[in-house]
């Protein structure tokens, strides 16, 4: 982020000298990065654990080892399927049996045919 500051007002600059100011005494209080992380590793071999068992392997982003198997959202799209059912009238009308029934079929099944009779053998 960068600060044009030629076009701030003297209070402007005054409260980011202050905001500044602030912040390098806060990251003046931190410890190093080393100590820290030593620190950590103080406390895991202590607890009996290892970074990688809590965290997975560190720089490739992997999660813990157990992962749980994900379920297919609702309304996601699963993959092409083949047709169950056919129009006898036009072979070219199909339907996979997913989603609504095609009105070739609702037509039909009105008529009082039975679903089976437009399997696809």
């Amino acid at each position: 982020m960068s600060l044009n500051i030629e076009n701030m007002s003297p209070q402007e600059l005054a409260a980011l000298i202050s905001r500044a100011s602030k912040r390098k005494k806060v990251l003046a209080k931190r410890k190093p990065a080393a100590m820290a992380k030593a620190a950590v590793a103080k406390a895991l071999k202590a607890t009996g654990w290892t970074f990688e068992e809590l965290f997975g392997k560190p720089g490739n982003g992997a999660a813990p080892a157990v992962k749980k198997a994900r379920k297919p959202a609702k309304g996601r799209s699963t993959g092409k399927v083949a047709p169950k059912y056919q129009n006898p009238a036009n072979a070219k009308d199909k339907w996979t049996g997913r989603g609504r029934q095609p009105r070739w079929l609702m037509a039909e099944i009105a008529n009082g045919k039975q679903l089976e009779e437009f399997l696809i053998k």
